[in-house]
């Protein structure tokens, strides 16, 4: 009887965290073998020696020492990686966030039954604030399912840091606090926070213990805005958040030791659900050209958005909306997740509240105001100035592939997306001549507190195929044969890294205790192959499959020549959103989207005629 019970109750959102393997440590030899399989497109015959001789050095010497300590460390660790990685990747990280590190994007809902409109604005946030206070609501009381690779179930635990979540800078190093509790662990927060014309308001989305309708959210925020339309606009204090991190952090500094009510401002902003973020931009797109709210999205009003905060809702007056969030406290799939819920709930009721139209009486928004002065207003000035700078040299293009997509794929039995990546590889061979370092993110929540491992799609079968499209004398079934082995490499990669079998993390374990005991640093990580093949976070591509849903995002390239490559694939489309800096003569990100189609038409074509 019992038994029956269990299996006829829900799955509790968090109820297989304790039960998930732990993150395993590969084989040092394998790994060492590994990386230099992903160095050889980048070498010359002499290089590539030289660096097979450090390598084996390596192995035989101080490589054998570190491995054994960092197997070490994974006895005591569930997850050895976790704590090196948030801090080596995200919080040790000086440059600014808001631009570099921060991912953004759009929403989708203009597909349906949202296209731009003057005037629908706060109804519209209302609604998609209500639904994503039901999502909050679902994963405090845990009735949110957790997400699982066929049978076997994910790590969960970034979807603790969605709501309630902010990143607060330090001078050396920055920390995440996160103030979200489920049901069953108390009391959390539950107010928003909304910013509109450089001021801050917040109001409670509860009363009662019932989460505010529409209407009375409508009510609320119709009020946030009609203040900012009557008074002058705020200081704009929330641009100092997209400021090189020790700058700000001693600008924050600065700011509470002035007043201590701007520590409790502070604390307010940090603890709030999320933050709305009304903005006056009208960015219009189309479903074939998202390439203007993706770039309000990811480089907008630096006023009016914490660029710390784990999520920004932002408004655009012309009723499309986007987001922008700290990439520290999870990957860009627990946004997805959320977000292709808010479309599925949007589009089932066709955008419109359903409910009663009451309001009972709530308390009116309270505005937070920082106090400031001539140092602080001169911080904030820097902080737009520099911000503004940066903003200007991103180029942001987010098109739609519409001659065929997934559907068109699996017919050939392909998968959909090693299909997109060697598409982007001939993409940027063509373009460049010459091989582009590459990093695709591979998802490793099967394990306890797992994140992601990187997987290096340019494999010299990869290189081999874009040099057998290149060449004129190379005749079809050649081509054919070509893309056939670098498809089956990139899907042997793509499913180790899965299994915790990739070796950039790896490496990267043993950089950090090397580091860490105030060793030297091994000659493997000084040899320029190293990071002309992308180690050290070098990647020249930048791309990550966001998924099979209507939700797209963005992020700024890697490095300064590069281009950050975001898509999302659908049955009959392919959308992707493709950044580079315009300071770099040699990047366009236009030009590598149409280098990009024209190499989905041949991988295609290869497809079809060999079959004739």
């Amino acid at each position: 009887m019992a038994n029956h019970l269990s299996e006829s109750l829900p799955e509790r959102t968090f109820q297989h965290q304790s039960s998930l393997p732990p993150l395993p440590v590969p084989s040092l030899e394998i790994s060492l073998s590994k990386y230099l399989d992903a160095v050889r497109p980048f070498a010359s015959e002499t290089e590539f020696k030289a660096t097979a001789d450090i390598v084996k050095k390596f192995q035989e010497g101080v490589g054998k020492e570190l491995h054994l300590k960092l197997l070490q460390r994974a006895r005591t660790k569930k997850n050895w990686l976790e704590e090196w990685w948030l801090d080596a990747a995200y919080l040790e990280v000086r440059i600014p966030s808001q631009l570099n590190v921060n991912f953004g994007g759009p929403a989708p809902y203009l597909e349906h039954c949202w296209p731009p409109a003057e005037g629908t604005h706060l109804q519209r946030a209302s609604i998609s604030t209500w639904y994503t206070l039901q999502y909050w609501n679902l994963i405090r009381t845990e009735m949110l399912a957790p997400q699982k690779a066929g049978k076997t179930p994910l790590d969960m635990d970034q979807f603790r840091m969605l709501f309630c979540t902010c990143k607060v800078p330090g001078v050396k190093k920055d920390t995440i606090h996160n103030y979200f509790k489920t049901e069953r662990e108390g009391p959390c927060p539950s107010h928003l926070v909304v910013m509109c014309r450089g001021r801050i308001f917040t109001f409670d989305a509860l009363c009662d213990g019932q989460i505010l309708t529409p209407p009375e959210l409508l009510r609320q925020l119709s009020y946030v805005k009609e203040r900012c339309e009557g008074e002058p606009e705020g200081d704009g204090v929330a641009a100092l958040t997209s400021e090189e991190r020790t700058r700000w952090a001693k600008a924050r500094e600065h700011l509470i030791s002035i007043d201590p009510h701007n520590k409790t401002i502070l604390e307010t902003i940090q603890s709030s659900l999320f933050v709305i973020s009304l903005d006056e931009t009208k960015p219009y797109s189309t479903p074939e050209n998202y390439t203007n709210m993706t770039l309000e999205a990811l480089s907008g009003n630096a006023t009016i958005r914490w660029g710390d905060k784990s999520y920004n809702s932002i408004v655009f007056s012309d009723g499309t909306l986007g987001s922008t969030c700290d990439h520290a406290p999870y990957d860009a799939m627990v946004l997805v997740s959320m977000c292709w819920y808010l479309d599925q709930q949007i589009k089932a009721t066709e955008g419109k509240w359903k409910g009663s139209d009451a309001v009972r009486p709530i308390p009116l928004p309270e505005e937070l105001v920082f106090t400031v002065d001539e140092k602080v207003r001169s911080d904030i000035s820097h902080a737009k100035q520099q911000y503004l700078e940066s903003t200007q040299d991103l180029q942001v293009v987010c098109y739609a592939f519409t001659a065929f997509g997934k559907a068109a794929i699996k017919q050939k039995k392909l998968h959909p997306d090693t299909f997109v990546q060697l598409a982007m590889q001939l993409a940027y061979y063509r373009i460049h001549k010459k091989p582009g370092s590459c990093y695709e993110t591979a998802m490793t929540r099967k394990f306890y507190h797992g994140r992601t491992e990187t997987m290096r799609p340019c494999t010299q079968e990869a290189v081999k195929w874009c040099e057998a499209m290149m060449d004129p004398t190379c005749d079809v079934n050649a081509k054919r044969k070509a893309m056939l082995l670098a498809f089956s490499k990139h899907n042997k990669l793509m499913a180790e890294a899965q299994e915790g079998k990739g070796f950039d993390r790896h490496l990267l374990g043993l950089y950090l205790i090397a580091k860490e005991e105030g060793r030297p640093t091994p000659e493997l990580f000084m040899d320029p192959l190293y990071a002309k093949s992308g180690g050290g976070g070098n990647f020249v591509l930048s791309s990550s499959l966001v998924g099979y849903t209507t939700v797209l995002g963005a992020v700024a390239p890697m490095v300064h020549h590069g281009y950050g490559f975001f898509y999302r694939i659908r049955d009959d489309r392919i959308v992707v959103s493709i950044s580079a800096w315009k300071s770099c003569r040699q990047t366009d990100a236009a030009t590598l989207f149409n280098s990009f189609c024209s190499s989905m038409h041949e991988i295609l074509y290869l497809t079809t005629t060999s079959q004739l």
